[in-house]
């Protein structure tokens, strides 16, 4: 069988509730347990150091992306198995995707809505069909929930693309997706 990976987006910052870190990690194990790989944006820190960290320890495959600008910022993670370096944010994403099977944003900031709202408009724009969720801790992603709800009420979003994003809180409906 062929190995699945799972891109991850999420935040770079250290400096958020640990409750992040703990759903990161968790991921991070049940990913392993399930033998699908980490594609990533190939930082050191924050949540995005966390699940890399932890599927590295327990002995899974990680690709980090990250572009050379954050590479000289010293935040590029040196353990992975593969970290590729590209000149763009738009290169990374480009790379994310054709590396990945599926896709989750976890908690995060503009960077992580960036990579979540481009993927999804890739799918909208029919130039892939992969599945992307968003693991919602703590209803984090709540209000951006409530706005698909509300741009496809007032007729921005097709009630045929509320599918193209599932909102979950559990770590193995995300999984399935690989399935």
């Amino acid at each position: 069988m062929t190995k699945k990976y799972l891109c991850v987006f999420c935040g770079s910052s250290n400096h958020v509730g640990q409750e992040y870190f703990n759903i990161a990690k968790e991921l991070g194990k049940q990913m392993v347990l399930n033998n699908i790989g980490l594609v990533y944006g190939g930082a050191s820190v924050g949540v995005m150091g966390v699940i890399a960290d932890e599927v590295l320890a327990g002995g899974g495959s990680v690709i980090g992306v990250i572009p050379k600008s954050l590479v000289d910022m010293e935040v590029a993670h040196e353990g992975l198995d593969d970290l590729i370096v590209v000149d763009s944010m738009h290169a990374r994403k480009e790379i994310m995707y054709q590396k990945s099977d599926s896709f989750v944003a976890l908690p995060g900031g503009f960077g992580t809505l960036d990579e979540l709202f481009e993927i999804l408009t890739w799918r909208q724009l029919n130039f892939h069909h992969k599945p992307i969720n968003v693991l919602s801790t703590n209803d984090y992603f709540a209000p951006i929930q409530e706005f698909v709800i509300n741009a496809n009420r007032a007729g921005f979003i097709k009630d045929r693309d509320l599918d193209l994003i599932q909102f979950t809180n559990s770590i193995d409906s995300v999984l399935k997706t690989l399935d």
